[in-house]
């Protein structure tokens, strides 16, 4: 089963594996399409990109956690442009973390390496692009280690639970000069926005860890 918002990509690897020898039972353009194809067709792996719409974030990534949570072990091959950390890890751990996959479209140099990957995972195994390893290694290092001292201050207050208002007077600055600070933090941290998460509480939670 295949989901991938862009039609020229999802007609194309369609086609690819349809030569290989496999058989797509399934193309989608969005993650709910997939949730739904998942369940009727129960494939043998899924190959998803991360960002799809409706909010072209992580829809993808998460829909393939989703799928793991209800059929454990569901070979999911994640084909990306983008290593959407505050997924990647929960998908790589799923399970036992057999069967799973993140590759980055434009490291793929060859047909034969994208088809030898997809196979690896079908069959149980792991594979994963060594940049995403090390873009996830580097989160689990510091989180905050992309915050500015100012961000990191502002996002201290965040913790003690300062509303804006509050920040900017302990700050002595504009609440428009907190909002933007928050909003960089979130962007560093990887929070893109979600309907069903909090992301400053999420980067609170970041904050505490580190």
């Amino acid at each position: 089963m295949l989901a991938e918002d862009s039609v020229l990509l999802r007609d194309g690897l369609t086609a690819l594996l349809t030569r290989c020898g496999h058989e797509v039972v399934a193309a989608v353009g969005d993650a709910e399409a997939l949730l739904a194809a998942a369940t009727g067709h129960a494939p043998d792996v899924v190959v998803t990109d991360v960002r799809m719409p409706p909010g072209l974030t992580d829809e993808g990534l998460r829909a393939a956690v989703r799928l793991r949570e209800l059929r454990p072990g569901l070979p999911v091959l994640v084909l990306s442009q983008y290593v959407q950390r505050s997924y990647a890890a929960e998908l790589l751990d799923s399970g036992d973390g057999s069967g799973v996959g993140y590759l980055l479209k434009d490291r793929v140099g060859h047909v034969e390496e994208f088809v030898d990957a997809l196979g690896k995972v079908a069959d149980g195994g792991t594979v994963v692009d060594p940049e995403v390893v090390r873009q996830l290694l580097r989160r689990r290092r510091d989180p905050l280690e992309k915050l500015t001292a100012r961000e990191k201050e502002v996002l201290a207050l965040v913790a003690q639970g300062r509303s804006n208002g509050a920040i900017a007077r302990e700050l002595v600055v504009t609440e428009a000069a907190v909002g933007k600070h928050i909003g960089n933090i979130l962007t560093k941290l990887d929070l893109p926005p979600a309907e069903d998460s909090h992301r400053r509480v999420l980067a609170v939670l970041a904050y505490l860890r580190a």
